[in-house]
């Protein structure tokens, strides 16, 4: 049976994820990576180089979520483990990731 609130929840999260790869690929000013934080301009050496860098960071970090709400349709289990697995490995690899990104591109 499909799940109405499984695939609400899980549609919401990864189109949420997708909006700010978006929001970062198309932003001026450096994108930040955790809440609060600022990157100020002369941080960064070639600004739109680094946003598209973030905005890909977390569009990749979305296809998991949108992998699940699809198999969620047919089976809730599999797609209830693909989220719990992503969630488990990727919030180090995305602190990783962005790092790198942000190494890559200082001034």
């Amino acid at each position: 049976m499909i799940s109405i609130t499984w695939i609400l929840t899980t549609g919401l999260c990864s189109l949420f994820m997708t909006s700010i790869g978006i929001y970062a690929w198309l932003r001026k000013k450096p994108m930040w990576f955790w809440s609060g934080s600022k990157v100020q301009d002369d941080e960064i050496s070639n600004i739109p180089a680094y946003n598209r860098a973030n905005g890909i960071m977390w569009i990749a970090y979305s296809l998991p979520y949108w992998v699940s709400t699809i198999v969620g349709i047919k089976d809730i289990e599999m797609a209830s483990n693909i989220v719990l697995v992503w969630a488990l490995i990727s919030i180090p690899l995305l602190v990783l990731w962005y790092k790198r990104i942000y190494n890559k591109y200082k001034a």
